[in-house]
């Protein structure tokens, strides 16, 4: 989804770094391939997710939301030596895409695929890692909430969680939106809890759909 005019959308992908070839193969089948193409991050959100993540220089990211695999590239980019992403798909056919593309990329060791649903998975792998660097949350809209507070006390002091489509194309700002459509609601009671939670400092970015920018206290 792009919230901004595509016009701005297309002058900032023209000034802003090229994506690697197995991304541009990735954003290509996908827009040709597979159901809602629109949830691909793509090229600028994607360019962000990586920059953020050569700054962080990351040991340990969790991807809620695989979807193609996309974004679970960009944030590998910025691993530390032997770190990895592990991505969160509960879509077998998307799961499927996404880890083709994985086995042909750079980055094949380092993302680790779990399949299923997201909160259950969250909980089990939480197990697995001392702490959460970086966290993208790109799921279910009913969940942002669950998926926070699953995050939140794994993510270590000055980590990040980043979460896509806070905007939801304009509709948090609509009155009518907010009384009809649920999704609507849920992303603006998330943005409202955040603005609120004293576990975080936050920044919303109105880029491309929204991203919530939170940094643990």
């Amino acid at each position: 989804m792009d919230f901004i005019d595509k016009k701005i959308q297309d002058y900032a992908e023209r000034h802003t770094g090229d994506e690697p070839d197995y991304l541009y193969e990735l954003n290509r089948y996908t827009h040709t391939s597979v159901l809602k193409a629109r949830m691909l991050s793509g090229h600028l959100q994607g360019r962000f997710l990586s920059m953020i993540s050569k700054m962080m220089k990351p040991d340990h990211i969790l991807d809620i939301g695989t979807y193609t695999g996309y974004s679970a590239l960009c944030l590998a980019e910025g691993l530390q030596r032997n770190g990895k992403v592990h991505t969160l798909e509960a879509n077998e056919e998307y799961a499927a895409v996404a880890q083709a593309h994985f086995n042909s990329s750079p980055f094949k060791r380092e993302i680790v695929l779990h399949h299923g649903d997201a909160v259950k998975t969250i909980q089990e792998i939480n197990f697995l890692v001392p702490s959460w660097d970086l966290v993208w949350i790109d799921a279910e809209k009913s969940e942002y909430e669950t998926y926070y507070e699953l995050c939140i006390n794994k993510v270590r002091k000055g980590g990040l969680l980043m979460a896509d489509n806070v905007l939801w194309s304009g509709k948090v700002v609509n009155e009518r939106d907010l009384e009809k459509d649920e999704d609507t609601r849920f992303l603006h009671r998330f943005n409202e809890k955040i603005k609120k939670d004293s576990r975080v400092q936050n920044l919303l970015l109105p880029i491309r759909d929204g991203i919530m920018m939170m940094q643990k206290n």
